[in-house]
């Protein structure tokens, strides 16, 4: 049974820096793809980040160059590094794990259960 447990969120002011963690159990980490999606009240849940099979990673426009997407292939965890963070950053932040290449419906789809960052100016 694959199993995704996020960690890491909390509040922060502007600017600050959060490193959120997703533990992944239950499967062979490297079947799936791994990314990181958020979700605001009242918006659709969005992709972050995602990294792919090869270790590529792919960032939304709003996070390049303050987020960082990154594995532990031996710990069979997934982190987002957030930098330089926004109040618009603020959101439920949950972890995915998928088919290659990573895409929300297509293929095996499974979610961890969240974590809340938010972000005060």
């Amino acid at each position: 049974q694959v199993q995704l447990v996020e960690s890491g969120g909390g509040s922060v002011q502007a600017g600050g820096s959060l490193r959120l963690s997703c533990a992944a159990s239950g499967y062979t980490y490297s079947r799936y793809c791994m990314g990181w999606f958020r979700q605001a009240p009242g918006k659709a849940r969005e992709g972050v980040a995602a990294i792919g099979s090869d270790g590529s990673t792919s960032y939304a426009d709003s996070v390049k160059g303050r987020f960082t997407i990154s594995e532990d292939n031996a710990k069979n965890t997934l982190y987002l590094q957030m930098n330089s963070l926004k109040p618009e950053d603020t959101a439920m932040y949950y972890c995915m794990a998928g088919t290659c290449p990573l895409v929300v419906g297509r293929g095996r789809n499974y979610w961890g259960q969240g974590t809340q960052v938010t972000v005060s100016s």
